[in-house]
C-alpha cells in the first residue's frame, strides 16, 4: 500500500492533470491524443485516491479505476453511477503510453468528457463544490 499523504496533495495533482487535459485538448496542430488519454485517467485515478484518503481505507499501489471504486463503494454507494465512465478510462493509464496501441482525437474527446463526469461528481464528494 502506497503512503497515503493528505488528501489535498492528491487533489492538487489530480487538478495538474486536469489542466494538462484542459491545454493539450486545444492542439490543433501536432494534436497529442494518447496524451490527452492518459492524463484523463490520471485525473480520474487520482480524485479516488484522494476520497479513498480522506476515508481513511487503505488502496493498493494500482491503476485500476474500478479497484478503487469498489473500495469506495460501501461508504459512497451512490457513487456505482462512475462505474460506466471508468471503466473507459481505465485501460488509458497503461496500454496508450507505448507503443502498439495509439488513440484518435475523437477518443480523446470521449476520455475528456468520462473524466469531467468522475471529476465533478468526486469533487462533489469531497465538497469541493456545491452539490
Amino acid at each position: 500500500m502506497p503512503a497515503m499523504g493528505n488528501p489535498r496533495q492528491w487533489i492538487a495533482k489530480a487538478e495538474q492533470d486536469y489542466r494538462t487535459v484542459l491545454a493539450l485538448s486545444r492542439l490543433r496542430v501536432a494534436p497529442v491524443p494518447d496524451s490527452v488519454c492518459f492524463h484523463a485517467q490520471q485525473c480520474a485515478e487520482k480524485y479516488l485516491k484522494a476520497l479513498l484518503i480522506r476515508e481513511r481505507t487503505p488502496f493498493p499501489h494500482t491503476h485500476d479505476l474500478i479497484r478503487l471504486l469498489d473500495l469506495l463503494l460501501p461508504i459512497h454507494p451512490p457513487l456505482t453511477l462512475l462505474r460506466p465512465a471508468l471503466l473507459e478510462l481505465k485501460p488509458l493509464a497503461v496500454e496508450v503510453r507505448y507503443p502498439g496501441r495509439s488513440m484518435t482525437p475523437s477518443q480523446a474527446r470521449l476520455a475528456r468528457q468520462r473524466m469531467d463526469a468522475v471529476r465533478s461528481s468526486l469533487r462533489k464528494t469531497l465538497g469541493l463544490q456545491k452539490p
